[in-house]
């Protein structure tokens, strides 16, 4: 048996059974048609799936072997009940036909392989997985290796032998740059430069790297972009400061009593808390008819701190009636930020915040502040209305809308002290409806109820906005003239005569029973001297003895005091008879042909009185 030398010169049978016979690795032996005839060692997973036939992975190397008489080289697994085992086979074609395989097991070195090629991908996958990139800098300082995927918005290819310091954007300067460390570094905060222009943040680690001979080389590390949490966290810190200048806000002016005190604190607070030069605050002034605002109300400035007028507001509070949510913009070199107030959705009110000259413009959280206290005043605007339409009932005539009279007394109260100080004189009136006992019997509640909203008007429209009318009750009514004098009082009792004359009597009952006045009239004077309940009495018991005499009438009420006889009885002299006293008056009745009597009161106002 010889092979082929590269002559074609065969080699002695002894030089090619010794030479096989050395050779440590598993040996196959096959003849011209294929067959194996020998295979050693036995035990071998090759020559026991050889003898197994058929076996395509050997037949596709043997084949061409025996066809052509050249060598092949390749390699082959095969199957054993330990599991698979890999060869790398070089099949020799001999002279006298058949070939001799030569094959060296190779597990270990492919397991090895395969291991540390799983390794590297694990690893990789790894430093892939725990970071946004990995770097490696050489010892110029300069980027020898970025991870594939690159960073910052730049490809890898674009930052290999680039300085990595050209990146940085901020850091400590007390600080080592992690691309050129020579101590390891664990989670260092970095900011650098993304390709778009903008900045991120980063968390480095790094290691230096040193060659055999200890010498610095460069270094090797990871970052993993955080910018995105900083952003949630910086987020998180500015939503907790506006929560915490809301809430100081909030409770600053909740806190105070008096509903009115409530805005003015509340503009001054927030004034301070946003770095406001002025703050005004308006609330929409509601009907009388309603408690609820309706579009006709009008927005009234209830509220401001600092030196911006007024006026200066009113193209924004156009804005913010048209709809808009926020209006920004720069008034008079100021930068105005203005807000809605709103309650259930409906705009009650709003708030407008001027920034002094050179303070810059506003920002987010600025926008964002400034909504949610404008909710909170839309609140507190909204339970002001609610107290001011408590106190209004509370204080007013359910039918007429005019002071009921414990509000008219204590006004009357508050101004009766004042006179003490100012020396000026007042006319306290009572009046009296004659006769209306009959409109509610005979044409019934309702036109009763007429009759007393057109007394209502009458007084109303011929009284001053510094005077106060007033329902006392039923049929009562009485009237408080400011810095009255005697002869305006008997002057206004005339007009008011001729007035229900014109007016009420065609709301009578009959003819018979026409509605009038009587009117009792007590006039202060600060020559004579008295107390509130003095002057109140006179005018009662003058507006009585109208009643007594006849009616349709006025009477003023003589200086004194009630007696117990139920006269008036003078601080010198007692009251001899009403006839003598020329500041009692029962004037005598007029003919249809009179004309009214003037009146040198004050002009006349149409608009009705609000309590």
């Amino acid at each position: 048996m010889s092979a082929r030398s590269e002559q074609s010169q065969p080699l002695p049978a002894t030089v090619l059974l010794g030479a096989l016979e050395a050779f440590p690795g598993t040996l196959l032996l096959f003849d011209a048609h294929g067959t194996l005839g020998f295979g050693k060692p036995a035990g071998s997973a090759l020559v026991q799936a050889a003898r197994n036939a058929p076996f395509p992975a050997l037949d596709d190397l043997l084949g061409p072997a025996l066809s052509s008489g050249q060598p092949r080289l390749g390699s082959l697994q095969a199957s054993a009940d330990d599991g698979v085992h890999s060869y790398d086979l070089t099949v020799l074609p001999l002279a006298e036909g058949g070939a001799a395989v030569l094959a060296h097991e190779v597990t270990l070195h492919n397991n090895l392989r395969a291991a540390l090629l799983e390794s590297r991908q694990r690893y990789k996958d790894f430093v892939e997985i725990s970071s946004d990139f990995a770097w490696e800098t050489g010892p110029d300082g300069s980027l020898i290796f970025v991870s594939p995927r690159g960073a910052l918005g730049h490809h890898a290819s674009a930052l290999v032998g680039r300085d990595p310091a050209d990146l940085v954007m901020e850091r400590d300067p007390g600080m080592p740059l992690p691309f050129s460390t020579h101590e390891p570094i664990e989670a260092q905060e970095l900011w650098l430069r993304h390709t778009n222009g903008t900045s991120a943040c980063v968390i480095v680690s790094a290691k230096p790297v040193y060659d055999r001979l200890g010498r610095w080389c460069g270094a090797r590390g990871v970052c993993r972009d955080i910018t995105g949490e900083r952003d949630r966290d910086n987020e998180l810190l500015r939503a907790r400061n506006r929560e915490r200048i809301l809430n100081h806000v909030v409770r600053t002016f909740r806190d105070e009593v008096d509903p009115q005190d409530m805005l003015r604190v509340a503009a001054e607070t927030l004034a301070r808390g946003m770095g406001a030069e002025s703050c005004q605050i308006y609330r929409r002034e509601h009907s009388h008819e309603s408690e609820t605002p309706v579009e006709d109300d009008l927005m009234i400035p209830a509220a401001q701190t600092g030196t911006v007028t007024t006026d200066a507001a009113s193209l924004i509070m156009d804005r913010l009636l048209a709809g808009e949510p926020l209006v920004e913009e720069e008034i008079r070199g100021r930068e105005v930020l203005a807000a809605p107030c709103r309650y259930r959705h409906q705009m009650n009110g709003a708030v407008i915040l001027w920034r002094a000259p050179g303070r810059g413009p506003w920002g987010r959280d600025d926008r964002l502040l400034i909504s949610d206290i404008a909710d909170q005043i839309g609140i507190a605007n909204e339970q002001i209305a609610a107290h001011d339409y408590i106190v209004r009932i509370s204080r007013t005539d359910g039918l007429t809308g005019l002071f009921n009279r414990r509000a008219f007394f204590e006004e009357v109260g508050r101004r009766f002290t004042r006179l003490g100080f100012s020396q000026d004189s007042a006319v306290l009136m009572y009046v009296d409806l004659d006769n209306f006992k009959k409109v509610n019997d005979v044409r019934g509640h309702a036109d009763g109820d007429k009759v007393l909203c057109a007394v209502r008007d009458l007084l109303v429209s011929h009284t001053r906005p510094t005077d106060l009318v007033a329902r006392l009750g039923g049929d009562e009514f009485a009237i408080w003239l400011e810095c009255g004098t005697i002869q305006v009082a008997e002057n206004k009792a005339r007009a008011l005569l001729d007035l229900a004359e014109k007016s009420l009597a065609p709301l009578s009952a009959s003819p018979e029973f026409p509605v009038s006045f009587s009117i009792g009239v007590a006039v202060y004077d600060p020559v004579h001297p008295e107390g509130l309940d003095d002057l109140i009495a006179r005018a009662d018991h003058a507006m009585y003895t109208v009643k007594r005499k006849g009616k349709a009438g006025f009477a003023v009420a003589s200086f004194g005091t009630i007696g117990a006889d139920g006269e008036i009885h003078p601080p010198e002299k007692a009251l001899a008879s009403l006839s003598d006293d020329p500041y009692f008056t029962l004037p005598a009745p007029r003919s249809p042909q009179e004309p009214a009597a003037t009146t040198d009161a004050p002009p006349l106002l149409d608009a009705p009185q609000t309590p």
